[in-house]
């Protein structure tokens, strides 16, 4: 079994910021990602970024220069820093773990809300 909690979700002004992080446990492959995804009402699920056990980054274009994910591989923690928040980041974010050949298992958390507004 692997357990996701995130943390850090909260009610922000428009230009600024906030930090989500995610905690996994149980038994994880050593060679894992994690990421973040977010759901907006009324919209599907997105990605938002993912990182590699190696350190490799990938970023929705739409937080491209904004937002920053780092891990602790010890402790397979991944945090998401957000800066210059806009109204349109509201929405639900849920961390992501997957591991295994083609990503195979996959578990989310519970998510935590982000809401941008003045």
């Amino acid at each position: 079994q692997v357990q996701v909690v995130e943390s850090g979700g909260g009610l922000v002004q428009p230009g600024g910021s906030l930090r989500l992080s995610c905690a996994a446990s149980g038994r994880i492959f050593a060679d894992n990602a994690m990421g973040w995804y977010r759901q907006a009402p009324g919209k599907e699920r997105e990605f938002v970024a993912r990182v590699t056990s190696a350190g490799t980054t990938a970023y929705a274009d739409s937080v491209k220069g904004r937002f920053t994910i780092s891990r602790d591989n010890a402790k397979n923690t991944a945090d998401l820093q957000m800066n210059s928040l806009k109204p349109e980041d509201t929405a639900v974010y849920y961390c992501w773990i997957a591991h295994g050949l083609g990503n195979k298992y996959q578990y989310w958390g519970q998510g935590t809300q982000v809401t941008v507004s003045s």
